[in-house]
């Protein structure tokens, strides 16, 4: 959203902040309706298979918590609240609102075939920032931005998820799943991992080239390399600290990144 907001500011367009509250709140409402379908659409199809992994037995469907007609129905309000919001956008949004909702529907299964699912779950989470940049600017001209920070969001998940994967690594293989772990073993599944976290931070780094500039951004960028190539790849055998804590750090650090490169001059 961010970097179409400075889009528009660069060819002297200001929008009303009435405008850009109603516009975030859309999207919020997309973002919220889409994430929530994809977590009950991987949910759904994966319910077998978490019943057998003591890790996710616990888990609403496998454990009873909660039964498929409810979970259906919640899969059923998240999606009209996803494509509702879309439409309430703009054309594009609610034209382009089918992509996710394929990805959603594709990646769960990959994870039977092939050992690049972990691409899968980092493409599904890759359409954020774009969609985002269609919200505020329903065309591709200057779109460069938003396709490297999406890029960057696809390379960045699914090397952390490399990471989430090694705790499964003996469930995997004794199930016949498909995984990075389950393939090449934990430790060099993690080096895989941070092959993929070099390559999503040379991303990054494209974006501040193109869009950004300034000692501050410059500054965010570098603690993006400590937390992303330092402190996630050396605690990445700490899987509760690499994934749910630095991780959840870095996320904010991205975010940080992006807000003051698109309002600083």
């Amino acid at each position: 959203m961010t970097l179409g907001l400075d889009a528009n500011r660069a060819a002297g367009i200001v929008l009303p902040s009435s405008l850009i509250l109603q516009k975030a709140l859309l999207i919020l409402g997309a973002a919220t309706g889409a994430r929530t379908v994809g977590f009950s659409v991987n949910r759904i199809i994966d319910r077998r298979i978490d019943a057998k992994n003591p890790r996710t037995a616990g888990r609403e469907l496998p454990s009873g918590k909660m039964t498929m007609p409810q979970a259906l129905a919640i899969l059923g309000v998240a999606l009209v609240v996803y494509v509702l919001c879309a439409a309430l956008l703009n054309s594009l949004c609610l034209a382009l609102s089918p992509i996710p909702l394929v990805v959603f529907s594709i990646y769960p299964f990959m994870k039977r075939f092939t050992s690049l699912a972990h691409f899968g779950i980092g493409a599904s989470l890759a359409l954020g920032p774009l969609g985002a940049y269609f919200a505020v600017r329903p065309e591709l001209s200057n779109a460069l931005p938003a396709i490297l920070l999406s890029l960057f969001t696809w390379l960045w998940t699914s090397g952390f998820d490399i990471i989430y994967s090694t705790s499964d690594e003996a469930f995997d293989q004794r199930e016949g799943l498909f995984s990075f772990p389950a393939r090449f073993g934990s430790r060099r599944a993690l080096q895989w991992s941070g092959v993929i976290h070099a390559l999503s931070f040379f991303v990054l780094a494209g974006v501040y080239l193109v869009a950004f500039r300034g000692s501050i951004v410059a500054a965010a960028l570098l603690l993006l390399a400590g937390f992303l190539l330092y402190l996630e790849q050396k605690k990445s055998s700490d899987i509760n600290l690499a994934f749910f804590k630095i991780n959840a750090v870095l996320g904010f650090v991205v975010l940080l990144f992006v807000i003051v490169g698109v309002w600083l001059p």
